[in-house]
């Protein structure tokens, strides 16, 4: 039976993670924006965020392992608070490089942050789940990925709305105040020895040997790129300078966006009953949900050139993105979880969601600079590429040991 206590206090600090950085995300967007910063400039800001997310989940899943995934929870709560603070000492009087530097410098350590939190909770989970219950695994995984990613989504609309009603760097201490209770939270409750290795494990094991873990995680760089590569930069800034939207508009849309991205992602194992059978998902569905987000994806900028008006078809395409996207990401964070031995998960996850980050990193790049060459419409046509690039490197991931039944899960709590 799972620990219900524990998985409630992991969630919960996953939450309160979750809000704040998709609110930091906006607000360091759209605030560096107003100020007059160009989109390859805006997406600069963010790549050490991701660089660091690399390095971060290569290591943190073997420290994790060493030492349980409460210290790794603990560290990504601090380290985010550090963040915040330093951002909120950022001077508007500072010249473009210096700013730029000390955004990016900020940015790397709620990188570090964000990957050290979301690679502690999802180890947890596995470590909580008995062993061999493949539908609880698929169930807990669903709606903890599912209510993180609607979570964020309300963190873009909290992002928008703090810089509005009470500027940046206010919205900053407002968020450092809630992370701290969090923390406390945390420390105070969580057992220290969840998800530690029974045996030492070796620093050269940060490296998955696993031919599963090793091609999913291929397909899961090429899936995040496909979707940062417009997510990041490129629509925001075309709803701001083309559709001339508000801020509050933005982060509202961007809110909903994500939580029905979440709510999909929750409600995963029921909506893909029809094609597994009653099974857990297998590769031969992770690729036939990334052809089939490849396809909706090029519907957005055939659209855009066509009789269509642009917000009706950047609206209702990235509403079909999401949905699509979700069932990508679910069945992807099944199948990482399944690939993984209990002693190994913290590594193999950490493995596995380095190339998550290289992927937003390739994505916000390429968002950023295509966004300034070509339009929006290059970065929809980039992410088309990209996610035909997952479909064809999930045909390659090897059969899932057991393939257990997750008959009558509901994916809610």
């Amino acid at each position: 039976m799972i620990g219900v206590r524990d998985y409630a206090v992991v969630t919960a600090a996953y939450w309160a993670f979750t809000l704040t950085d998709g609110a930091l995300r906006l607000l360091v967007l759209l605030h560096f924006h107003e100020l007059g910063y160009t989109p390859v400039q805006l997406a600069f800001l963010f790549l050490l965020y991701e660089f660091f997310g690399i390095v971060t989940n290569l290591f943190g899943g073997w420290l994790a392992a060493l030492t349980g995934v409460r210290l790794t929870l603990v560290l990504g709560l601090g380290l985010q608070v550090a963040a915040l603070a330093l951002l909120a000492l950022l001077d508007p009087q500072w010249s473009v490089s210096v700013s730029v530097a000390w955004a990016m410098g900020c940015q790397a350590l709620s990188g570090i942050a964000k990957d050290l939190t979301k690679m502690s909770a999802k180890s947890a989970i596995k470590v909580l789940v008995p062993s061999g219950d493949d539908s609880g695994l698929f169930k807990w995984v669903a709606f903890l990925t599912g209510s993180k990613n609607a979570l964020k989504g309300a963190g873009f609309f909290l992002g928008g709305l703090l810089l509005a009603a009470l500027g940046f760097s206010s919205a900053l201490v407002t968020m450092i105040l809630g992370l701290l209770i969090v923390l406390g939270a945390v420390l105070l409750t969580l057992p220290g020895s969840i998800g530690q290795a029974k045996a030492k494990p070796k620093f050269l094991g940060i490296l998955s040997n696993s031919p599963g873990i090793n091609r999913l995680s291929v397909a899961r760089f090429a899936l995040f790129a496909a979707r940062d590569v417009w997510f990041v930069v490129s629509v925001p800034i075309f709803l701001a300078t083309a559709l001339g939207w508000t801020f509050t508009q933005i982060g509202t849309f961007l809110a909903l966006w994500v939580i029905g991205y979440g709510i999909v992602q929750s409600v995963s194992p029921m909506v893909l009953t029809t094609l597994t059978q009653g099974k857990a998902p297998t590769p031969a569905v992770a690729s036939t949900l990334a052809f089939a987000l490849a396809g909706v994806t090029a519907i957005i900028p055939i659209a855009l050139d066509s009789s269509f008006p642009p917000e009706t078809a950047m609206l209702g395409g990235l509403s079909l993105f999401g949905v699509m996207f979700a069932l990508n990401s679910s069945t992807h964070s099944y199948l990482v979880l399944a690939y993984s031995e209990t002693d190994r998960v913290a590594m193999n996850v950490g493995f596995y969601y380095m190339a998550n980050a290289g992927g937003r990193l390739v994505g916000t790049l390429l968002s950023g600079v295509l966004y300034q060459l070509a339009g929006v419409a290059a970065t929809l046509w980039a992410s088309v590429l990209l996610a035909s690039l997952a479909g064809v490197a999930a045909m390659f991931l090897p059969p899932v040991a057991g393939g257990g039944s997750w008959e009558g899960v509901s994916g809610d709590d």
